[in-house]
């Protein structure tokens, strides 16, 4: 996310502001677990996400999170946000962002993350660390101001199935760009004969307590990999500006150009072989 930020920063003109999940020491850390382990239920750690009150003033958020337990108190400021009718992205993992319920009603029924955003990851439709995707824009959307100059989208990262076989997007979903299974994780590679493409993009507003709409865009590409594909980087900048009703400023000419170095980890579990390491969050500036 800091470099997506450097580009909508340094390139486009907006004030950005990330925030990270920290450990015990102030550093992020990407290696803290997510579940409790059997036994040790008592010692599990929360996360903790320094600088959520900034959601107040935010117009827009990205959300790239991953089964986070969070204290009461910075789920409220993430609630308060998604309850403003302000707009809303996620990427990859964010549908199953948060390992609990959010404390969100309407109506007097639950809200999940996973259901405001159009979809939660219910398996690997793709091989996991076998398969990669390629994004294919509809043919019906292609003027759709989301997917201005947006072209040649892949990215090594499999396909989440976010629907039951035989089932579709829930109402009010409208489909961008179809996930295609490739065979291996290179560019070009050949589609999975077994595996049907898949919505990896899709919008849809959200109606809150206070009967506003929020536009809301999920993209379940976006792992760091992902990210390095210049047409996935458009998208998700153009779907900026449409978050902001902004569309009129979406050109094919502004540049999607890295602001400093990229150099993403692969993604995974095996940490030390990754070379997957806490820094403190200056390391990211």
């Amino acid at each position: 996310m800091p470099m997506m930020a450097g580009i909508l920063s340094r390139q486009h003109g907006f004030h950005c502001t990330v925030l990270f999940g920290l450990n015990g020491d102030g550093m992020v850390d990407p290696t803290m677990p997510v579940y409790p382990k059997k036994g040790e239920e008592d010692a599990f750690k929360s996360h903790h996400i320094p600088g959520l009150k900034y959601l107040e003033k935010a117009d827009l958020v990205i959300f790239l999170t991953r089964l986070l337990t969070l204290p009461e108190d910075q789920l409220q400021h993430i609630v308060e946000y998604l309850d403003s009718g302000k707009p809303i992205i996620g990427l990859r993992t964010a549908n199953h962002g948060f390992r609990g319920p959010l404390p969100y009603s309407i109506n007097s029924r639950q809200v999940r993350f996973g259901e405001l955003l159009g979809g939660t990851f219910l398996s690997h439709h793709g091989n996991w660390h076998q398969d990669s995707t390629r994004g294919d824009i509809i043919p019906e959307m292609k003027e759709h101001p989301i997917l201005i100059g947006v072209q040649d989208i892949w990215g090594p990262s499999d396909v989440y199935r976010t629907y039951e076989e035989g089932s579709g997007l829930p109402v009010g979903c409208t489909a961008l760009v179809m996930g295609q299974p490739l065979v291996g994780r290179k560019q070009g590679g050949a589609a999975n004969p077994e595996k049907a493409p898949l919505p990896v993009v899709w919008f849809k507003h959200w109606n809150t307590t206070g009967s506003q709409t929020a536009r809301v865009l999920q993209s379940t590409m976006g792992s760091g990999k992902d990210l390095q594909n210049p047409g996935l980087r458009r998208l998700i900048i153009n779907a900026t500006y449409w978050g902001l009703e902004m569309e009129d400023q979406i050109s094919a000419e502004r540049s999607v150009a890295y602001t400093s170095a990229y150099e993403p980890l692969n993604s995974g579990f095996n940490y030390k072989k990754l070379g997957v390491a806490p820094h403190p969050p200056a390391f990211y500036r």
